[in-house]
């Protein structure tokens, strides 16, 4: 039976995601910088620097044709505390009308099996402070940590750029 505010429990399926699986974002367009040549060669070239599990309905469900219900796209960081390497989970996305439907769930499921694979301890990812929702239910279901001590830096193109200009 399901939780109060979950809906009934979807079994999904969960694979890793393949070149023919590269779409053009549906949503601002315009903003994204990603090509299906970068996630071609960035996700599947010689070198790949991410990877990307999708979520499906089963092939017993009327939607199935439907393709990808969700995803998750994650790299590997290395931590000196640990001396091993860990899981950093860049982007998890589920279509508005499978939310709640133990799609997210399901996918950091196969996160964990991942981890437990590469000898991962650990399993790391950012949240948007105004995202309630997903943070209930990262610290809530998942029983994750919110790491307030730690802020997050970033250098963008042009900082990286007058990184060649220190002193």
């Amino acid at each position: 039976m399901a939780s109060s505010g979950e809906k009934t429990r979807q079994e999904v399926v969960i694979r890793y995601a393949t070149p023919d699986d590269i779409a053009e974002y549906e949503h601002e367009r315009e903003s994204a910088k990603a090509t299906p040549e970068l996630l071609q060669k960035n996700l599947f070239g010689p070198t790949p620097y991410g990877h990307t599990l999708l979520a499906f309905l089963p092939p017993s469900h009327p939607d199935c044709d439907k393709g990808a219900i969700g995803m998750a796209l994650y790299f590997f960081n290395f931590s000196t505390w640990t001396g091993k390497p860990g899981i950093y989970l860049e982007d998890l996305y589920v279509k508005p009308e499978y939310r709640n439907y133990g799609v997210g769930k399901a996918l950091f499921r196969r996160l964990g099996e991942v981890a437990q694979e590469k000898d991962c301890p650990r399993l790391d990812w950012s949240v948007l402070k105004w995202n309630q929702p997903s943070i209930d239910f990262y610290e809530k279901k998942l029983g994750a940590t919110a790491m307030s001590e730690w802020v997050g830096m970033r250098l963008e193109d042009n900082g990286i750029e007058r990184l060649k200009s220190l002193d």
